[in-house]
């Protein structure tokens, strides 16, 4: 006798669409607070101090309220955050590691290109959601404001002249695009 396949209750494919963004944008939050913690630590070893690092402790700091916010609602709501999570965690420290090694106009090269990657997957969520997860979206709609003003704060303080600045945010957007698809999932 073959398997049938029981059709959704109703909200269940909202329910499940909505788990899938809060497990993925949780892990983005992470992965943004561990990039800057990765530029923020060779930055600070530098002799002359940046104000590029006053502008990144900025952004982490309203990363960090990203991150709590979504902590939260992972909790509430029964969600489990990605299984790359360890991995996401390395790979986005040693991302801002390696962008701040080639100076601070590389690690805010590293800022746009990752805030345009998540204004675009934010954006999609937020058309997405319509009207089904009026708090999801709220957040969601207040994030990406913010994502756009860490891009915007990066472009004003020189990333497009950043050492090859086109391939290293081609090689960062490229990067952030797959973790994206993985985290959804995984």
């Amino acid at each position: 006798m073959p398997s049938e396949t029981k059709p959704p209750l109703p909200g269940e494919a909202a329910k499940t669409r909505a788990a899938r963004m809060l497990r993925v944008d949780h892990a983005g939050e992470v992965a943004a607070k561990r990039i800057y913690q990765g530029q923020l630590a060779v930055l600070k070893q530098q002799k002359q101090p940046q104000a590029s690092t006053a502008l990144i402790e900025e952004m982490a700091e309203k990363e960090a309220g990203h991150l709590a916010a979504f902590d939260r609602m992972i909790l509430a709501r029964g969600v489990r955050p990605t299984a790359l999570g360890p991995i996401w965690d390395v790979a986005s420290y040693g991302l801002g590691v390696a962008s701040a090694l080639l100076g601070p106009r590389a690690a805010m090269a590293c800022t746009v290109a990752v805030e345009e990657v998540i204004c675009e997957h934010y954006q999609r969520q937020i058309n997405d959601l319509g009207a089904d997860d009026p708090e999801l979206k709220e957040i969601i709609t207040q994030f990406h404001a913010d994502e756009l003003a860490h891009r915007d704060t990066a472009l004003a303080s020189g990333a497009a002249q950043a050492p090859a600045y086109q391939p290293l945010s081609e090689i960062i957007k490229a990067g952030c695009r797959i973790a994206i698809k993985l985290s959804e999932r995984i």
